[in-house]
């Protein structure tokens, strides 16, 4: 393995990472809480060993350059944006939602959850879409 494969192993990670939250609320939904646990730690672990990843990725070789096709350009970034920012803002709150459901404060968990797991969803999903946009669809010279 090189760095050159973490690109797709941070887009693998990022959809395990939404499997896992979409299995985990299955489960809650169902009322069948233990599994709902264990999707939920399962998610953070992808979601912790991505970003381990996605940083080391970014030290060691930079930024990468959406260029082509210019016309969109524009889309791409509003994707990416957007991406960025609730990346940022959901690591507080899955920290916050974790540790209200560790210490068993359930109905404050689930108040916070119910923000946490639609914007953690965005941004798993929109991390696998922006590998297939930069790497696939559109690779970049």
């Amino acid at each position: 393995m090189t760095v050159s494969d973490l690109p797709a192993i941070n887009a693998s990670l990022n959809a395990l990472s939404t499997l896992f939250l979409t299995a985990g609320f299955i489960f809650i939904k169902r009322g069948q809480i233990n599994a709902h646990r264990n999707c939920m730690i399962a998610a953070l672990g992808t979601s912790a060993i991505f970003l381990g990843c996605y940083l080391y990725y970014h030290f060691t070789v930079g930024g990468t350059k959406f260029v082509n096709p210019a016309w969109f350009r524009p889309i791409y970034f509003t994707i990416l944006i957007s991406h960025v920012i609730l990346a940022v803002v959901i690591l507080p709150l899955i920290a916050m939602t974790f540790t209200r459901a560790l210490k068993q404060r359930y109905e404050l968990h689930k108040k916070i959850a119910r923000w946490t797991w639609p914007l953690w969803m965005y941004v798993s999903v929109t991390g696998v879409l922006i590998y297939f946009l930069l790497y696939q669809i559109f690779p970049q010279k």
